[in-house]
């Protein structure tokens, strides 16, 4: 994860924001590794800020994008997910990987704390006997292993990835795009809240949904037995 590569991440997430069209969003790495992480070398530069000022700068707006996003992301982890390239995988709503597919923090390896939302995303993942024993022990987690844990839904061989992730994605854009926005958003707050909160906010969503097109042709597309075509007002 270069400068370069976290301001053209940022770019895109918050294009595919201002873009009605965009419906789903496929997150995955380019070669072996889904993402490597920070670039080390580039820390050594003379003029590299903070660790701090890098994260409130560069880090954190990435990942707050991805969780704002209207458009469900999924990730299709193709390789080691390490460092801040593993928070990138944990900050996806869902996950697909490769048989030989990993992941590990390695945070503590280098005298450094997780960070990007690592510790808030990991232990609601797998709980937090679990995520302390991944980000303290700095041992890596197979792509199995992730399954049996709930880490990702799905597991497939390396030359199938990408088809069942455009598969994946594609079904989650032929949903209704505002019930999937609003749904993402329900399950991202139902971690902060108690239930009677959580009751109360799906009520509060689904008077928005209710209101909108697409619940009127989800309604005239059942009666008429024909699949939905969804426009997304």
């Amino acid at each position: 994860m270069t400068i370069a590569l976290k301001t053209e991440l940022l770019a895109a997430l918050r294009d595919a924001r201002r873009s009605r069209d965009v419906r789903a969003v496929l997150l995955t790495g380019a070669g072996r590794a889904f993402c490597a992480g920070q670039d080390l070398r580039e820390r050594q530069a003379v003029d590299a800020p903070p660790l701090e000022v890098e994260l409130r700068e560069r880090y954190n707006p990435i990942i707050r994008a991805m969780v704002a996003l209207p458009a469900p992301i999924i990730a299709a982890v193709n390789g080691v997910a390490a460092g801040a390239g593993m928070s990138l995988a944990l900050a996806a709503d869902l996950r697909i990987a490769a048989e030989g597919a990993s992941f590990v923090l390695a945070f503590g390896r280098i005298g450094l704390v997780p960070d990007s939302g690592a510790t808030w995303f990991l232990p609601r993942l797998v709980g937090p006997a679990r995520a302390a024993e991944l980000t303290l022990l700095n041992e890596p987690l197979s792509a199995d292993e992730a399954l049996r844990l709930g880490l990702v839904s799905r597991v497939v061989a390396a030359e199938r990835l990408l088809d069942e992730a455009r598969a994946m994605a594609a079904q989650v854009a032929a949903g209704a795009p505002i019930a999937n926005a609003l749904t993402k958003r329900a399950l991202r707050r139902a971690l902060e809240s108690d239930l009677d909160g959580a009751l109360d906010h799906e009520a509060t969503l689904q008077g928005i949904a209710g209101h909108s097109a697409d619940h009127a042709e989800g309604l005239a597309a059942f009666i008429e037995k024909r699949p939905p075509r969804f426009c997304g007002e």
